[in-house]
């Protein structure tokens, strides 16, 4: 006999079944994908270093002066006590970089990381140098991090150069990878067992975003679970089944899948012609003409030679006659009504019955803006 309990049971099951079957809807994003959590974040690690090794395309005496000061530097902490003039040590084999790491969350001692060395003095090239061992510190002045290893550029600088040389340089040279180079040496505490709430910050603030964050937590873990701080924060508290697994309750938020609201937003690329309209962008009813005038100039060297001159006579001499030809040109343009547009497809079909290229599609938005008839934010970048 099926009790009241083992009943329910089934009912459950089957109610979860029904829904890990139905598909997410085809706008739904995971909140992981659109927010991070409050708290877990990378740290930008920096630090001051020497390459050396380089075949002579190091930092020069003008230009590297703090250059001379690190290796003296060095070079007294391993007690070598120069007698020499320091100029005389700048053999071009040796560079100052930048060294540059992110510390991720919950990182541990021993673990590696990648540093990228980027030269900041006159070094020609960085290829085929090794880094020596550099103290990575944060915005604490604490060292989080040692890096040292060869540095690796992607690309090669050959040839002589100067005058009756040739120079092939494929990539950058003056900054480089040294990949796995930074070992961990402190972590940065994050001690999550102890939360009683979970902040999400949306990458994108929007308060419909925030509330339909909220709808989803709530319908996962209960009405009232969580609350909208304002529309770029979300707080939700850690139910009492989750204590003590506080990361399986994080996965789970992480999991849910939220329908994303934006505004509706043109963004413009003038250098490059490029146009990205977003989902909700609307046009007015309104009338577009547009047309290019083009003016081109042709200039035409006619070179004028004499015949040969008569016996008795004064010679011809050759002369260079321009021609110049200048050609005005006017685009038949006409005036295309367009109706108001409800949906982002009939907005780019609008856009494309008027037969325009991306760069005076920069122009037309422009003035659909300015005119009132474009129901979007016009950015441009």
């Amino acid at each position: 006999m099926i009790t009241i309990t083992r009943l329910t049971a089934i009912f459950s099951a089957l109610i979860l079944t029904g829904c890990l079957l139905v598909p997410p809807s085809a706008d739904a994003v995971r909140i992981k994908d659109i927010g991070v959590i409050e708290g877990v974040r990378e740290n930008q690690l920096i630090g001051y270093g020497l390459v050396v090794g380089l075949d002579s395309t190091g930092d020069r005496v003008i230009g590297g002066q703090f250059t001379i000061q690190a290796m003296m530097s060095m070079l007294n902490k391993m007690g070598v006590n120069l007698v020499i003039n320091p100029i005389q040590l700048l053999t071009r084999n040796i560079a100052s970089v930048m060294v540059t790491a992110k510390l991720p969350p919950f990182s541990k001692p021993g673990m590696t990381l990648d540093a990228v060395v980027s030269s900041m003095a006159n070094a020609k090239s960085l290829q085929g140098g090794t880094l020596l061992l550099t103290p990575l510190k944060a915005a604490n002045q604490q060292v989080f991090a040692v890096a040292q290893g060869p540095v690796s550029i992607g690309g090669f600088l050959g040839g002589t150069g100067g005058p009756g040389g040739a120079t092939v340089v494929k990539n950058h040279q003056a900054a480089g990878v040294v990949p796995g180079g930074a070992i961990i040496e402190k972590e940065v505490s994050v001690n999550i067992d102890s939360w009683e709430t979970v902040s999400v910050l949306l990458r994108q603030p929007d308060f419909t975003t925030a509330v339909r964050t909220v709808e989803a937590i709530d319908s996962a873990f209960g009405k009232g679970s969580a609350s909208a701080v304002n529309a770029g924060s979300v707080k939700a508290t850690i139910p009492q089944a989750f204590q003590g697994r506080i990361v399986e309750y994080i996965a789970s938020i992480e999991g849910l899948d939220v329908t994303v609201d934006s505004i509706a937003k043109v963004v413009v690329n003038e250098r490059t012609g490029t146009v990205v309209l977003g989902e909700h962008v609307r046009i007015s009813t309104c009338a577009i003409s547009h047309g290019n005038l083009t003016i081109s100039v042709k200039n035409t060297l006619n070179v004028s030679q004499p015949p040969a001159p008569l016996i008795g006579s004064s010679a011809g001499q050759t002369t260079v006659t321009p021609d110049v030809q200048t050609e005005i040109k006017e685009q038949e343009s006409r005036l295309l009504v367009v109706d108001e547009t409800v949906t982002l497809g009939e907005v780019v079909r609008a856009l494309n019955a008027v037969g325009v290229t991306p760069r005076d599609l920069v122009a037309i938005l422009s003035a659909l803006k300015s005119a009132g008839a474009l129901q979007a934010n016009l950015e441009i970048i």
